[in-house]
């Protein structure tokens, strides 16, 4: 596996972290067609699967929110609760595990008032909200719609198949209890790339249009895909645990990036050099290696 990040902490490389960089149309750097888990970088894909299934969303943004990965700040938690309102549901018939805010500073606020771990939380409680809608608007059965074998599921599937061009690999259970789908790296940078390279008005392009139009909502304002996404006009980007990203956009390509040990603070900055790769400027967004304070280090991308 090739070495794709090394932390340097005061002029010595203290560890090194191995991945795989793949690319839509081009070589990539490591092993870039055995199967991965993209986790959290599949929602695009599977809010594709809903709109190919009937769903239909009560406004753009609640569109962006089935792709999120939300920092559970109230904005965010009062638009999943307006999705499953409009679904005639409430927050009780989310089947995704209690959990507290993701991002920090919603997390401490929440604490700070005495609240306590809720499934509407949950950073993936907009995809199960979008999922639960989709169960509605085809009279499908809500209390099963997490099982592999349930109809929603299987279009889910069979969409994230189409989308990267190659069979789904493996299932297994994402965090949030919804089946996570295997595909390659190199599919997952295809697929990205269609989405935003779809005509206008497919639901490929109505996905990638409303995560580009609130970005703020597909994760929340310090991160990466947020503040990636208002920077450069046209690109798509989503982050999955695991060290996992994928990002796009029309005209210079897709990308996506597994980091093998699941290091996050790798991902980042391998994803702004394969940015780069592709003709694209990024903002820096490179977090410095503190001690005592002050900055004696830093993560950088050797691939």
């Amino acid at each position: 596996m090739t070495v794709v990040a090394e932390v340097v902490r005061s002029g010595f490389v203290e560890s090194v972290h191995h991945g795989v960089v793949a690319f839509s149309d081009r070589p990539g750097v490591g092993d870039t067609v055995s199967p991965i888990f993209p986790r959290s970088s599949n929602k695009p894909l599977q809010a594709v699967g809903m709109l190919r299934s009937g769903l239909v969303p009560r406004e753009v943004a609640d569109l962006a929110m089935a792709g999120a990965s939300h920092d559970g700040e109230p904005f965010h938690v009062d638009r999943v609760r307006a999705m499953l309102a409009a679904a005639g549901l409430g927050p009780e018939a989310l089947r995704c595990p209690a959990d507290l805010p993701l991002g920090e500073t919603a997390r401490y606020a929440y604490l700070r008032a005495g609240g306590e771990p809720e499934p509407i939380l949950m950073n993936c409680s907009g995809k199960h909200a979008a999922m639960l809608a989709t169960c509605v608007a085809n009279g499908w059965d809500l209390e099963s719609y997490l099982d592999p074998k349930h109809p929603l599921q299987v279009a889910l599937a069979e969409t994230i198949s189409d989308l990267a061009g190659e069979p789904i690999a493996a299932a297994g259970v994402d965090g949030c209890g919804a089946p996570v789908l295997a595909i390659s790296p190199v599919a997952l940078a295809r697929a990205f790339l269609r989405l935003v390279e779809a005509a206008p008005g497919t639901p490929e392009r109505r996905v990638a249009d409303a995560m580009r139009a609130h970005p703020e909502l597909v994760a929340g304002p310090a991160s990466e895909d947020t503040i990636l996404m208002r920077a450069v006009p046209g690109l798509l980007v989503k982050r999955g645990a695991d060290g996992v990203t994928a990002a796009a956009l029309p005209g210079a390509g897709g990308v996506a990036v597994k980091i093998s040990d699941g290091a996050i603070r790798a991902r980042v900055p391998v994803l702004l050099s394969a940015l780069r790769k592709l003709g694209v400027e990024p903002p820096v967004l490179e977090e410095p290696i503190l001690g005592g304070g002050r900055q004696v280090g830093e993560v950088r991308a050797v691939w």
